[in-house]
């Protein structure tokens, strides 16, 4: 007989139930063939195919663990690009880059995009091209000028909250029942250089959100990265040239190289695109 193999599809609901395992508990996760210890090492007694023992290297460090997480995803072309001059992003990335952003979103509670992702984009936010449960839906939108339909407002197929400065919830509020929307206003402390992360953070806590991923758009993520709060971030590089358009990030200039972010990284190959894991905390 021959000897059993794990596939990308078993590998896949092993990464699903270390996403459900309390690792406070335990420090190690047993099923079947499959062993895993926290922080994501893992060993397996079958065979394992080339697709699947990448799918488990790349997603069990983002669910083998305790605490909380936050953590951003780009896709940018070879010359730092996430999108033409006018705003054309369909699709940056390959298929294999989409079925990986929507397995981020199926190993977090929540997933946050800026207000101008959501209404030049109109995205769904949701898991399609994995098995797995939809995140919560998360509006950074703190002046309320996102437009009253778009998808993640109109859609009650995953809870969606719209953060909005203060003055602005209860006119959300009275739209969204206008609408007959199930959306959760919640109201948002921002500063004159508009969102602060760490408050994101701590309100979406509140809610029992711990596992975030912020998934645009690029002055969003920058935002995040250049105040601290990102554990780790995604960049998915595909092999085109733009030769203009919206940059990946938007950081403050610095003058030397020795001032440059240096997180450890690792790399992928995703069909064409090459995946760079960045890490910024360490986890014990």
């Amino acid at each position: 007989m021959p000897a059993a193999t794990l596939s990308r599809a078993k590998a896949w609901e092993h990464v699903l139930r270390a996403r459900q395992f309390d690792w406070q508990r335990g420090h190690s996760y047993q099923h079947d063939s499959m062993s895993i210890t926290a922080g994501g090492a893992w060993r397996c007694s079958d065979a394992v195919d080339a697709d699947a023992s990448r799918l488990l290297d790349i997603m069990l460090p983002l669910v083998a663990r305790s605490g909380a997480l936050v953590m951003a995803q780009l896709g940018q072309s070879l010359d730092g690009r996430i999108a033409t001059e006018c705003g054309a992003s369909y699709y940056v990335t390959g298929h294999e880059g989409l079925v990986h952003l929507h397995a981020l979103r199926a190993v977090v509670d929540a997933v946050v995009v800026g207000a101008a992702t959501v209404a030049m984009d109109d995205p769904r936010l949701t898991v399609r091209h994995v098995t797995g449960e939809h995140p919560v839906r998360v509006v950074l939108d703190p002046r309320g000028r996102v437009p009253e339909r778009r998808f993640v407002f109109e859609d009650n197929s995953a809870r969606t909250l719209h953060l909005v400065r203060h003055e602005h919830v209860e006119r959300w509020q009275a739209c969204h029942e206008r609408h007959g929307h199930d959306v959760s206003v919640l109201g948002l402390e921002s500063g004159e250089e508009g969102v602060e992360p760490q408050a994101v953070i701590e309100l979406l806590g509140r809610q029992s959100l711990v596992r975030v991923l912020v998934e645009g758009g690029g002055m969003t993520v920058s935002r995040f990265l250049q105040k601290g709060c990102l554990d780790r971030l995604h960049s998915m590089v595909t092999p085109m040239i733009i030769g203009s358009g919206r940059p990946t990030l938007t950081l403050p200039v610095i003058e030397c190289l020795s001032q440059a972010m240096r997180p450890s990284s690792r790399h992928f190959s995703l069909g064409e695109d090459v995946l760079f894991d960045l890490e910024f905390t360490t986890v014990a």
